[in-house]
């Protein structure tokens, strides 16, 4: 159990690296599992400007409104309708067209501040490689084993040794400072799993990972470089099956990392899952937290769900077709035995 963290139950603790999920039997619970609730929430999605450079300000990221049927954000918002009937968890989407000529982020509760449990992980890997990048070096053999283990198979003791080697909150709050993360803040002491974010900083962060160029002089001299992108995007894309859930529901050609905690103090589970697909030739960056959920399996189903509307929704409007979460499936597409439902295996990188 990582040292001083709050809950019993603190992520992959306890229990074996490889998460192993159980049979497909469960589907049907998954389906009546605790869904995102409306209460307290705006029905409105919103639709933010990916600006060039690498640090911004609150002012920076404007709502760009505009009429529902150009609208992303509120398309995106009619989306999730379905998936937020009922229940009592907190949902927030973000989703980003890499291959979009406008540029915006798209949310449903995008500002929204939710704890990242194991997400963090690439987080803590970018500060990392920007740390090696200003002392012109590469990483240690040790620092890129933990590196592996960490993305990877979601390793909690690789997650402990190189949140201490970039300095913990205080160099993860510096590394996201020059990546443009506005809203994430890192975890007290040791806690790097009790870290917080948005969905919007979430997929501001996947775009310094997945934006295959660099935008002026500014961004190569803060940003990650070529190889340090590259690197991430490979552990991305070659997650340990059984922890290969979640964004992957969208697309059989992705890159993720999932997180999931149960808070000691409640017993509700947090859930997230954030990555980039390939859907019909556009690049997706796409973030889905969530929390109290009342089952780990309830909270997957949520956010496979969520990311199939939202990916459903950016899709159908890059082609000006009408949107829906059962829209516009990937042809010969194969089902996995998922509990949370209808998931796509096996990712790879892109």
């Amino acid at each position: 159990m990582p040292d001083g963290q709050l809950d019993k139950a603190y992520e992959e603790s306890s229990r074996p690296r490889c998460v192993i999920f159980r049979p497909h039997a469960l589907a049907a619970c998954a389906t009546a599992a605790v869904m995102a609730s409306l209460t307290a929430c705006s029905s409105t999605g919103t639709f933010d400007e990916v600006r060039p450079s690498v640090a911004r300000s609150d002012a920076l990221v404007d709502a760009m409104a505009g009429p529902p049927s150009t609208n992303l954000g509120a398309a995106l918002a009619q989306s999730l309708e379905p998936v937020l009937m009922g229940g009592d968890a907190r949902l927030a989407v973000a989703v980003l067209d890499l291959d979009s000529a406008d540029r915006k982020i798209a949310s449903y509760q995008g500002d929204a501040l939710f704890t990242t449990a194991s997400i963090s992980k690439v987080n803590i890997l970018a500060a990392l490689l920007l740390q090696a990048q200003d002392q012109g070096r590469d990483l240690t053999a040790e620092e890129r084993q933990a590196a592996d283990a960490m993305i990877r198979t979601s390793d909690n003791d690789a997650a402990n040794f190189l949140w201490a080697v970039i300095g913990k909150g205080e160099g993860l709050d510096a590394a996201n400072e020059r990546l443009g993360l506005t809203s994430t803040h890192g975890g007290p002491g040791n806690r790097w799993g009790l870290t917080r974010t948005t969905a919007k900083d979430q997929v501001r962060l996947l775009q310094s990972i997945f934006h295959q160029g660099l935008a002026g002089a500014a961004r190569a001299r803060e940003g990650l470089d070529p190889e340090s992108k590259a690197y991430i995007r490979e552990l991305m894309g070659d997650i340990t099956e059984g922890q290969d859930w979640g964004v992957s529901a969208a697309s059989p050609r992705w890159s993720l990392k999932n997180g999931w905690l149960q808070r000691s103090t409640t017993g509700r589970w947090v859930i997230n899952s954030t990555g980039q697909v390939t859907l019909h030739g556009h690049r997706y960056l796409v973030s889905a937290l969530s929390s109290g959920h009342a089952s780990e399996h309830g909270g997957i189903s949520l956010i496979e769900r969520a990311v199939r509307a939202a990916i459903d929704a950016a899709s159908a409007h890059a082609r000006h077709k009408p949107t829906g979460a059962d829209a516009m499936r990937p042809p010969g597409s194969v089902f996995s035995n998922h509990p949370g439902g209808r998931s796509w295996r096996r990712g790879t990188s892109s």
